[in-house]
């Protein structure tokens, strides 16, 4: 049954009423309400309504059809309200506030300065000189964009004669297009320029070319904006929009020149404008990947500086796919949306668009690693939903949780006392987070779910001792609970993380050998690590221009006597890289497509397709490749001039995939990142 009745509303009346159409403020303020408790039938009685409270209570949204003809002030604080739009039902709106709502953005607001014309103050602040903005200005310069891309790319597609396939098709396509190219304002802003070109379009349609869109068109995709600044409240970044005007991520004055890069033993693809260089071996008919730069971007600069080309960029991993959700993209069925981090700040970028969907900044930290983990929260009363969380870190030992969904860090652990060098999450359990330190330290902790308040307890669970600085670290992917690998200053290292065993200070368990320049040896910076899958592991650097592969089933002997054992790492394959002797240019794999990828000292990305290889290393006797594997492809660093000058020396320092090889994203030590799109 409804919480709400008539004699409830009659008594809840300022003041009190006998008759539901005579009252004209109602206050039904913490009651507990949920969206379900507000009938349409009865708030249809309450024809002449001009204030309402909803504050604090568990709105999640509004209905549809609440007819409020006559509202004209409107509190919806302290709810858990995710969207505005049914708020274009109360077109005579004057007042509203709805703070303490934490899944709404900045671009909510101007949502709802857009669709209430009427409206004056939003959250006490008079927004009427903004709101003209966005209604006029903001509106014609998108509808200017939205036909120009039609006449540019779409208008020849349509024949004077069309059947009705034809244009539901290029209706479509159109949608999808223009939702992606078209961009306006700040990067803050961007989802809400998306949903205003969304329906701009779908008006020139209708209106100009007479295409009456059905209902079956693509959803609209949900993506929530942060501010540019952490330290600026919405409001506040609201303020300096009208101000500032347009403002990119992207380098400005900049001119892209796609370049070959050759190889004595490589042979490029004739009439190929794209940078990328194609090496052919006698085992090996791998194709050459056709790709192509999208989008330079330089968004982590100090103090949002254009001339900065010295934050060192280090780390960056793709969103998880959420089965259900506002995240979930419609448009591809792998996530593009990616979290880098360096300098000061860690952002989340669209891949597809370029667009900084949220900017998250310290400004005295400098972040070395993010991760990824999805918790079920409760965000209501017994009502849970997945979220994705991201985890950052850098040189203040200290990792901030940030809910992304809500543009929110709701914690931080004081994990060590000296940086971090690396984070990971454990891929079975959702809050277990490994925590790699300068002081010689790999740390388990619990992270914990926060509750709908945010308050959450973490807790310590392991330590693992190190002889040196570790760098890498990665879960053994057929005992991620047992077993953790890590690269270090001084070798590589595994332990037995298992936490049944009681021992909550524990020393490494085995440390692992490899060729040297004269024989096998212990003692190398270890600054790359990954699995290719289940078994092969893929490290860097023992000695200059190699990177091996190696079998973890067959180097590690679980059944051995005594702790901190050296064994021989069984090499099934070198691969041949640059011969730097430049640290910390990590590499990365992408297991669903067997590639391998590392950067180098000149801005150029290898990339190695192992998928011909894999089958025989798994075999019993593990064949080992006689002779190194060249790379299958180099994508060469584009002639890149930023106001006419060449950036200065660029290294890669890191390079990852998405798990479905759609997109490539380079972090440079230039503050560059670099997206590439495989076509």
């Amino acid at each position: 049954m409804s919480k709400i009745t008539t004699e409830l509303l009659l008594e809840r009346a300022v003041p009190r009423s006998t008759r539901l159409r005579k009252i004209e403020t109602l206050n039904l303020s913490k009651l507990q309400l949920k969206t379900g408790d507000l009938d349409p039938r009865l708030f249809s009685r309450l024809r002449h309504l001009q204030k309402l409270d909803l504050s604090d209570n568990l709105l999640d949204r509004f209905p549809n059809s609440l007819t409020l003809p006559d509202l004209r002030v409107l509190n919806c604080n302290n709810n858990k309200l995710e969207d505005v739009t049914a708020l274009k039902q109360f077109p005579l709106l004057e007042e509203l506030t709805y703070e303490n709502n934490v899944y709404l953005t900045l671009n909510d607001d101007y949502k709802v300065m857009f669709l209430l014309q009427n409206l004056r103050l939003l959250n006490g602040k008079d927004i009427t000189k903004l709101a003209n903005h966005v209604r006029r200005a903001n509106s014609h310069k998108l509808t200017s964009k939205v036909t120009a891309h039609w006449k540019k790319f779409f208008r020849d597609q349509l024949p004077e004669k069309h059947t009705a396939e034809q244009v539901k098709s290029i209706k479509k396509n159109f949608l999808k297009s223009v939702q992606t190219n078209v961009v306006y304002g700040p990067s803050s802003l961007s989802e809400f320029t998306r949903w205003r070109v969304k329906m701009i379009a779908e008006e020139f349609l209708a209106n100009s070319l007479g295409l009456e869109l059905n209902s079956d068109t693509e959803p609209e995709e949900k993506t929530d904006e942060n501010e540019e600044e952490s330290t600026e409240s919405p409001r506040e970044a609201a303020e300096d929009v009208a101000q500032v005007g347009d403002f990119s991520s992207y380098i400005s004055n900049v001119t892209v020149t796609p370049s070959k890069r050759k190889r004595n033993h490589s042979k490029s693809s004739s009439g190929n404008k794209r940078s990328k260089t194609q090496a052919n071996t006698e085992e090996e008919a791998a194709e050459d990947v056709s790709a192509e730069p999208l989008h330079f971007l330089q968004c982590h600069s100090k103090g949002n500086s254009r001339e900065d080309f010295k934050t060192q960029l280090w780390s960056c991993v793709f969103e998880p796919v959420l089965d259900s959700g506002a995240r979930k993209d419609p448009i591809v069925s792998s996530s593009r949306t990616v979290a880098t981090c360096g300098g000061e700040s860690v952002c989340l970028i669209d891949c597809e668009t370029g667009t900084v969907l949220k900017k998250y900044k310290v400004a005295t930290e400098e972040f070395f690693s993010v991760a990824w983990t999805t918790l079920t929260m409760v965000i209501s009363d017994s009502r849970k939903k997945a979220h994705n969380i991201l985890a950052a870190a850098g040189r203040r030992g200290i990792v901030k949780l940030i809910h992304v969904a809500a543009d929110f860090c709701y914690g931080e652990i004081k994990a060590h006392k000296k940086p971090i060098a690396t984070v990971c999450f454990s891929p079975t359990q959702e809050t277990h987070l490994f925590t790699a330190s300068y002081d010689k330290r790999i740390a388990l902790w619990d992270i914990g779910i926060p509750d709908c308040d945010y308050n959450f307890k973490a807790s310590q669970l392991l330590v693992l001792e190190t002889a040196s600085i570790p760098l890498r670290i990665a879960l053994v992917p057929t005992c991620p609970e047992q077993y953790l690998l890590a690269g270090c200053e001084d070798g590589c290292f595994a332990w037995n993380i298992k936490l049944d065993k009681g021992q909550k200070s524990r020393p490494f368990e085995a440390i692992f050998q490899f060729p040297g320049e004269e024989s096998m040896t212990t003692s190398h910076r270890v600054d790359g690590l990954a699995f290719l899958n289940d078994d092969v592991v893929v490290s860097k650097s023992s000695k200059p221009g190699c990177i091996y592969l190696w079998s973890w089933s067959k180097s590690f002997d679980a059944k051995g006597k005594g702790c901190q054992r050296t064994m021989s790492a069984v090499i099934l394959a070198e691969l041949e890289w640059s011969t730097t002797d430049m640290s910390y240019l990590t590499l990365s794999t992408c297991p669903a497509k067997e590639y391998v990828f590392c950067g180098d000292e000149k801005g150029s990305v290898w990339m190695y397709n192992l998928s011909n290889y894999t089958t025989a290393w798994g075999s019993p006797k593990g064949k080992r490749s006689e002779r190194r594997i060249s790379p299958t492809q180099i994508l060469a660093w584009p002639e890149l001039r930023v106001n006419g000058e060449q950036p200065p020396e660029i290294l890669v320092n890191n390079v990852v995939a998405d798990p479905a090889f759609t997109y490539l994203v380079v972090l440079t030590s230039v503050n560059i990142t670099a997206i590439w799109k495989k076509s």
